[in-house]
């Protein structure tokens, strides 16, 4: 049978079983759909040529039985889809056309634009449903990932976010161009055109109407981004809808809209230890949200737990966002009240940050000599109340503090770590921990000695520690009072004695201190445990591909090499660079539309790459001087 068939032209054979077809009920779904398609033809004529009002309706039910016999053939849904889509409109009466939710071709489908401009003759506003409508059919838009992935949740957002926005529904001004609707038959024997009508008037046309389709892509971009956290936690857990974690991070605006019993027990599970004091195992954490404890548990996991009590209400310390280590599974970590629901714990001040910093480099001066004073406690918590940070900030840090004095470092490890990152990062803690000395002020001689203790700690040399505390205020060396004149001679005065290892200077300490950003870096090479524990180099590998991680440059750089690649080959690719597929998928698509305003992997049979991004990475590659090598077969 032939993508196009013809009665006429087709075999008596393939005749003879479209006339078993037709006897046996015209239902048949195993038999070839253009034997369908030949009935069709017929159907078709009959409605537009024909146009016979007495089996209209019936016609309309019968193409609509036909499609449902083929659902998974584009031919069928397009063209018996096109059938549909304008001769509903004999069976069904404008105000029971339904908003359509998904994207059918390249134009905005005849009913809807129907529907919305017979409305906006009427004089009516548009309700939030006819407006995501117009905004998921329109030809020009795009829905990320979060939308396709979270569908429910992004339409019930889109629906509140338009609401809060127009109480009253949107407002459009009436079009001068009216609708007219062409049909080219499947068939392509004839073509017809109408003018359709609402009470006798032409139907104004929204086709090129661009300003209701700017906001409702400004409430979808809303409404997309306040489902990241939730899309990106689905994208590594396909099985996690559903789950404690998957609802917490809904937007709380939804948890009404998303009833979940569990979420009342984790809040009270939560307040709980909150009362006893906060600090509980992190598995203990991790095991009340996912549903199951981990022996290992990593800084994303850490993250979706932060974000998943941030949202009810409840604070997780350390924050692995900020923090300069990460906690074992074992150990404990502190959950507290953040004082209301925060949906964005990551948007902090660059105070905040700051304070965070010297909070951890003084409670790690604390914990050298394996003890921590009550002096030492009282001044670590005059800090947190000094700093300059909101009420809800202040609880987070007071939080971190109660972590930092509770777990101590590894000193043994660090001090490992520190020779292993090399002179330029060693120089980098020392001025850290001078900065934090110097924040109020004022070197204090029991500062001295603390910079001394953690400087002997971690293998320096603590005659060091004076020298970079007074860098640039105060010489090393012996000051001049007079002249010398010449005298006896005698025995010479020996040089002092000088600290090995480089110097700092005032402006290196400054300059270090002041970039948060770096000293965060450098101080979580140093601090951070978990890449020692697993093996890997102290320090990773920058990425060759600004906006992405290591891994996932690396994926980017392997996968442009061709223009397709099977699931199976992406799988084991992701799988070389430690990635899940899922998660990496959106991670590279989502830096490509940020990067390029398209996706970098289009699904379809495998994974289509753009040519476009993979020339102009490569093209950057090659400028930068690291060509891409081109897979050849």
């Amino acid at each position: 049978m032939p993508y196009w068939p013809n009665y006429s032209e087709i075999s008596p054979d393939c005749r003879a079983t479209y006339l078993d077809w037709l006897a046996g009920g015209r239902k048949d779904a195993w038999f070839d759909a253009g034997y369908m398609f030949l009935y069709f033809y017929g159907l078709e004529r009959r409605f537009f040529v024909d146009q016979s009002q007495d089996d209209a309706k019936d016609i309309v039910q019968e193409v609509r039985r036909l499609q449902s016999l083929y659902p998974d053939s584009h031919s069928v849904r397009r063209y018996l889809g096109e059938f549909l889509d304008i001769a509903n409109l004999v069976e069904v009466e404008f105000d029971a056309i339904e908003p359509i939710f998904e994207k059918q071709g390249w134009e905005l489908p005849f009913s809807l634009k129907y529907a919305i401009g017979a409305r906006i003759y009427r004089g009516e506003n548009l309700t939030a449903e006819w407006l995501l409508s117009w905004f998921i059919c329109h030809p020009e838009t795009y829905l990320r990932t979060p939308a396709t992935r979270c569908r429910d949740e992004f339409i019930a957002l889109f629906r509140i976010r338009f609401d809060q926005r127009f109480p009253d529904g949107l407002k459009v001004a009436k079009p001068r161009k009216t609708l007219k609707v062409s049909y080219r038959a499947a068939s392509s024997e004839f073509e017809g055109s109408a003018n359709p009508t609402v009470e006798g008037k032409p139907v104004p046309d929204i086709s090129g109407l661009r300003k209701p389709v700017e906001i409702a892509q400004e409430l979808a971009d809303e409404a997309m981004s306040d489902l990241d956290k939730l899309s990106r936690f689905l994208g590594r857990n396909p099985d996690g809808r559903g789950s404690v974690e998957a609802y917490a991070l809904l937007p709380s605006v939804l948890w009404q809209s998303f009833p979940s019993e569990e979420m009342d027990s984790l809040r009270s599970w939560a307040s709980t230890i909150v009362d006893q004091g906060g600090l509980v195992p992190l598995e203990d954490v991790i095991g009340r949200l996912e549903g199951e404890r981990s022996e290992k548990i990593g800084k994303r996991q850490m993250t979706g737990a932060a974000d998943a009590l941030a949202r009810l209400g409840f604070g997780l310390a350390p924050d692995p966002r900020f923090a300069l280590r990460s906690p074992k599974a074992e150990e404990p970590v502190v959950l507290f009240s953040l004082g209301e629901p925060i949906e964005k714990l990551e948007e902090v001040s660059d105070s905040y940050r700051s304070a965070l910093i010297e909070l951890a480099l003084g409670s790690f001066v604390a914990h050298a000599d394996g003890r921590i004073a009550e002096p030492e406690r009282r001044a670590l918590e005059d800090q947190v109340s000094a700093a300059s940070l909101s009420d809800q900030e202040r609880r987070r840090l007071r939080a971190n503090l109660e972590w930092f004095l509770a777990v101590p470092p590894d000193m043994t490890l660090l001090r490992r770590k520190l020779k292993e990152v090399g002179q330029d990062s060693q120089a980098a803690m020392r001025a850290a921990l001078v900065g934090a000395a110097h924040a109020d002020g004022i070197i204090h001689s029991d500062e001295v000695a603390s910079i001394e203790k953690i400087y002997k700690a971690l293998g320096l040399d603590p005659a060091l520690a004076y020298s970079d505390l007074h860098a640039g205020e105060v010489s090393d060396g012996p000051r001049t009072v007079r002249a010398s004149q010449p005298g006896r001679p005698g025995e010479a005065i020996p040089d002092p004695e000088k600290a090995s290892g480089p110097k700092l200077d005032a402006s290196r300490i400054a300059a270090i201190r002041s970039d948060t950003e770096r000293v965060s870096s450098v101080l979580g090479q140093i601090f951070d445990v978990e890449e020692e524990e697993s093996g890997g180099s102290a320090l990773a590998s920058p990425s060759q591909l600004a906006g992405l991680d290591p891994k996932h440059g690396a994926l980017v750089l392997e996968v442009i090499v061709r223009e397709h690649w099977s699931e199976t080959e992406f799988e084991t690719i992701c799988i070389a660079h430690g990635l899940m597929a899922s998660g990496a998928l959106e991670v590279v698509n989502e830096w490509a539309f940020e990067t390029y305003d398209e996706a970098l992997l289009d699904e379809y049979d495998g994974y289509d790459v753009s040519s476009d991004i993979a020339e102009a990475v490569k093209e950057k590659m090659n400028t930068e001087g690291r060509d891409v090598e081109v897979e050849t077969t």
